[in-house]
């Protein structure tokens, strides 16, 4: 069920003349120019024909170059503005975190303006007086709530409409890039609370220029260009070709529309292949390729390289995700602290795991070469599976080496298993 639909969304902005401006309404009378001088010359296309949805409980992102259309669009669907065609349906509250200072009154306090933001949002003044002092403690404004927000930094204007935001309890979060001017101690504290969020099936469309929150938050990723949609879909892939694109355009070189490359990109590959994987296999500790490993075997991913032009920025990587695309572990040679020197011609990397301890279940495998950046030359995108067999019972994503230890007083025996 949608929480959030946008329907054939446009948004457009007069622009006017310059060419013939008026120092006042009378000489532009006298002169007969009114007409002429306000005549509309184009308009401003800030969205055209946007459509999509977000499912109940899901983590949107959106993201693009300054002009791209991000901004308007979560200003549409927080209510502060219209679209010039199209429709949006929501279905629960919204609380939005839009505009540094937005719907703040910089002449009275942090309190009082607690007070205006919550009853703005739908809240009773008791509901508010309930949460008062949970939304000054996570804000960390107890030394200065009295004072008159004017006189409050950026960072402490973000954490005051961060708090209020997430403590009107709202169905659906809207957030733009005023994490960005957060203090760096309280920018984690907010990432926590949207994961929370999302743990609480709440529904989040965030707006960022911070791709790797962008792909560790997000469920689904809208990539905007010029007002349009360029690409929807699983978080890496779009933000790996935005990434393609965006270095094609600061390089002069031409940029591919919406990164058609033919062969280059598929549903679960992307990337330039200036440096290729091929041959990936799945061996167990005797070299054998398999299928299925139990939680206490050895897995070794082997693959091999081919590159025809030499490089010195590449970084390999690999991350394990369950049969519900959680993401159970992910590492690379340039997190682990390997320095890459160069890579030319064919190559061959393994990767061993001596010790695969997971669950029961169905496993999928990314694997990728890019750069440190993560600037992508091949990205294979859940294209290798493996099953763990498991006769033990246990539940969550690993499994843990453990023991169990009792006192005497406890009486309790381990039943036989076959």
């Amino acid at each position: 069920m949608s929480a959030v639909e946008v329907v054939d969304v446009s948004k457009f902005y007069k622009k006017y003349s310059q060419r013939h401006k008026f120092l006042t309404i009378k000489s532009a009378l006298v002169n007969r120019t009114i007409f002429s001088d306000l005549k509309r010359d184009e308009m401003f296309k800030a969205l055209q024909n946007t459509s999509f949805s977000v499912e109940k409980g899901k983590t949107l992102s959106i993201i693009g170059e300054n002009g791209s259309g991000k901004s308007t669009l979560l200003k549409i669907l927080a209510g502060i503005s219209k679209p010039t065609s199209g429709f949006i349906k929501t279905d629960g509250r919204i609380s939005a975190l839009i505009e540094l200072g937005a719907g703040f009154h910089p002449e009275i306090s942090g309190r009082e303006n607690i007070f205006i933001n919550g009853i703005i949002m739908g809240l009773s003044k008791k509901r508010i007086q309930q949460r008062y002092e949970d939304i000054v403690r996570f804000a960390e404004l107890e030394d200065f709530i009295e004072n008159p927000v004017k006189s409050y930094s950026s960072g402490m204007y973000m954490r005051l409409g961060f708090s209020i935001a997430i403590n009107v309890d709202p169905d659906i979060l809207l957030i733009d890039e005023v994490l960005a001017v957060g203090d760096a101690s309280f920018v984690p504290k907010c990432l926590d609370k949207i994961n929370e969020f999302r743990r609480r099936g709440k529904t989040i469309i965030f707006v960022s220029h911070d791709l790797s929150t962008v792909e560790r938050i997000s469920d689904e990723v809208i990539w905007l260009k010029e007002g349009r949609i360029e690409m929807k879909g699983y978080p890496k892939k779009v933000v790996d070709t935005y990434m393609q694109y965006v270095d094609k355009k600061e390089e002069g070189k031409p940029a591919p529309e919406r990164a058609r490359d033919g062969e280059q990109t598929t549903e679960n590959r992307w990337g330039n292949r200036e440096i290729e994987i091929r041959n990936v296999r799945l061996l167990d500790q005797k070299g054998l390729e398999k299928g299925a490993f139990s939680p206490e075997d050895t897995l070794t991913v082997a693959f091999d390289t081919i590159n025809t032009i030499p490089q010195s920025d590449f970084v390999f990587g690999l991350a394990v995700f369950n049969s519900e695309g959680v993401l159970c572990y992910g590492s690379n040679t340039h997190l682990e602290g390997y320095l890459s020197a160069n890579i030319h011609g064919e190559g061959k990397v393994k990767i061993e795991i001596p010790t695969l301890g997971l669950i029961n279940g169905t496993y999928l495998l990314d694997l990728a070469v890019h750069k440190k950046d993560g600037y992508p030359f091949d990205y294979h995108h859940f294209q290798y599976r493996f099953r763990i067999v498991s006769p033990h019972r246990d539940v969550g994503i690993s499994r843990l080496a453990h023991r169990w230890h009792f006192s005497p007083a406890i009486q309790i025996k381990r039943k036989k298993t076959r």
